[in-house]
């Protein structure tokens, strides 16, 4: 396998690799692994990243849709160098290229009604179906010898596949591959004009090469349901002079149960996983090896994978979708990031919730540091820091009723608060011991286990029966905040 970019096209030898999704739906995980494992190979070999959306399907396009297209690319820092180039305003460059071919007689006007002849641009078949169907046989269109009577001012465009042959190509993940050109159909480069149109509109076929072609692409890196477009792509390179750019056909990206990744196997969309709280970086980790490998490693930021990526790493193997995976990644960059990195997602999310404090960010970010700090190896996702972590940040929270319930059900905790308050109050130097101390005390005081009291304190200062140490979690909340909570929980006990 090679990454070789020495081509006509491109003399310069620098990789130029695209990704060009259709505007039909928000930005799903497999076009997002496609867009990411682009982005790595032009990275890693400092190469040009282009996003071309593919629009000309006038029927099932979405506009709308671009903006979350590409706002689910910068959320997973997929950047690009060039573009966003669009389809639709590329057409006169399509159309000129289909003539171009029937000029030259690689391709021919066909007259005949479009389902005579279909499957020119399918661009869904998966190895599997082909295999299952067995080798195709298609039937040539009596136009490709010339009809008479023909009117080209009605008619498509249709490519003229040669006959006796055979059409190779390399995949860089799959291997050399060939195909008999008798199951290849004279699929339409340009469909017939309808509704008062002046030309047609091109196909997939031929516009996904022309762009291809003026974009100077040297690595086409893509699903592996579009193995079966290549050989009529690698067909229409040629006719037009180009060199075939190297093909790489990634695996596709499964569900649980092995079937394709769809909405019933949950959230498919990049921004649903954005919004339920995941680290980006988290997400490029899981997607870069859901089809991709490189020894054992697991754990990987995005400057290791990216000097590690290569086409020789991807698997031919289709990839499972774990959820639970997913979000093991997610804990471990919760946990692992230096705090500084991790600090602005958590500032994002407070600031979702309308919890931020601006002083957060100036006089008191040693403090929010610290917080933070002490909280992310109890989190999963983002929306902890606002939920259950909430009165590390707001005065305003609730008690868990499954909490009071467990650890506020014995009667003298009243009264044993209210002293624990006085006790608290009295320090005159705030630190771990000096609250662990105070605690004790009491505790022995009254005749109780610590235990009865630490669990009741937790309650009473964050409202929750699991969190953080508690005297650590009583030095971040400072002494008088402390204190204030106590009494509270004292007049809340009362009416318990």
């Amino acid at each position: 396998m090679t990454t070789s970019t020495n081509t006509s096209e491109n003399p310069s030898g620098k990789i130029r690799v695209r990704f060009a999704p259709s505007p039909t739906g928000y930005l799903h995980v497999g076009g997002a692994r496609t867009a990411l494992f682009n982005w790595l190979f032009a990275r890693r070999f400092g190469g040009t990243m282009i996003l071309r959306i593919e629009d000309t399907d006038i029927e099932r396009n979405r506009p709308e849709l671009v903006e979350g297209i590409l706002d689910g690319l910068r959320w997973l820092g997929v950047d690009w160098d060039e573009g966003p180039y669009f389809q639709s305003q590329r057409l006169d460059l399509h159309r000129a290229a289909a003539e171009k071919l029937a000029a030259s007689g690689a391709a021919y006007f066909c007259d005949c009604p479009p389902e005579k002849y279909a499957g020119g641009d399918a661009v869904e078949e998966t190895e599997d179906a082909k295999k299952e169907a067995g080798p195709r046989r298609v039937t040539r269109c009596a136009c490709r010898g010339g009809k008479p009577g023909l009117s080209t001012q009605n008619a498509a465009i249709r490519f003229r596949v040669p006959q006796g042959t055979t059409t190779k190509f390399e995949d860089a993940v799959f291997g050399p591959r060939e195909v008999a050109n008798e199951e290849i159909e004279d699929f339409v480069l340009l469909r017939s004009p309808k509704d008062g149109q002046a030309q047609g509109a091109p196909t997939y076929q031929l516009s996904v090469v022309v762009d291809d072609i003026d974009m100077r692409v040297t690595h086409v890196i893509r699903g592996s349901d579009h193995i079966s477009n290549t050989p009529k792509q690698a067909l229409l390179y040629r006719a037009l002079g180009a060199t075939p750019p190297i093909f790489a056909h990634v695996p596709l990206i499964l569900g649980p149960d092995r079937t394709r990744l769809s909405k019933r196997h949950g959230a498919t969309s990049v921004g649903s996983y954005r919004d339920e709280g995941f680290l980006p970086e988290a997400f490029r980790n899981f997607l870069a090896l859901l089809g991709w490998s490189v020894g054992d490693a697991e754990f990987m930021r995005t400057s290791e994978i990216i000097s590690l990526f290569s086409l020789e790493g991807v698997s031919r193997t289709n990839g499972v979708f774990d959820r639970p995976k997913l979000e093991w990644y997610n804990v471990q960059y919760l946990q692992k990031l230096p705090i500084d990195e991790l600090v602005p997602f958590i500032q994002g999310e407070l600031e979702r919730s309308k919890l931020w404090q601006p002083e957060w960010a100036g006089e008191k970010r040693e403090w929010f540091s610290k917080t933070v700090d002490l909280l992310r190896p109890r989190t999963r996702l983002l929306p902890d820091f606002s939920t259950w972590a909430r009165a590390f940040f707001s005065d305003t929270f609730e008690y868990d009723p499954q909490a009071r319930e467990k650890f506020w059900k014995d009667e003298r905790l009243g009264p044993m608060l209210g002293k624990l308050a006085d006790a608290v109050a009295a320090i005159t130097d705030w630190n771990h011991d000096a609250c662990d101390h105070a605690l004790r005390e009491l505790a022995a005081a009254e005749g109780v286990k610590a235990g009865l009291l630490i669990n009741a304190t937790r309650v009473a200062i964050v409202g929750q029966a699991v969190a953080p140490p508690l005297f650590d979690t009583m030095l971040v909340l400072g002494q008088e905040r402390v204190v204030r909570r106590l009494r509270s929980a004292v007049d809340a006990l009362s009416t318990h």
